[in-house]
């Protein structure tokens, strides 16, 4: 990914603009999940998107803060997981 934005003299937008678009990208989400399972079905003028179309856009987001920012998502990631697996190690029933 940083050598697709590299290769622009732009290069990474503001941290600010970043967020901005995730909210955007976020509310693109919602309204395809709210046609596909929702009570709001698409009209026949509306593009075709995917539910997974708009997760990849939100990850390309969330990658471009992660890398502006010269974070390591791999690593916030795991630590995400891990508070998950101490903090709510007893929360939900085991298979």
């Amino acid at each position: 990914m940083d050598n697709y934005i590299s290769q622009f003299k732009e290069g990474y937008f503001s941290p600010l603009a970043l967020m901005a678009r995730l909210t955007e990208e976020v509310g693109e989400l919602a309204r395809e999940v709210n046609h596909y399972y929702g009570e709001k079905p698409k009209k026949a003028t509306e593009k075709e998107n995917t539910i997974e179309d708009e997760l990849g856009d939100i990850l390309f987001v969330i990658a471009s803060i992660a890398n502006s920012l010269d974070i390591d998502i791999a690593d916030s990631f795991n630590r995400s997981m891990t508070k998950f697996e101490t903090r709510d190690k007893d929360r939900w029933t085991k298979i």
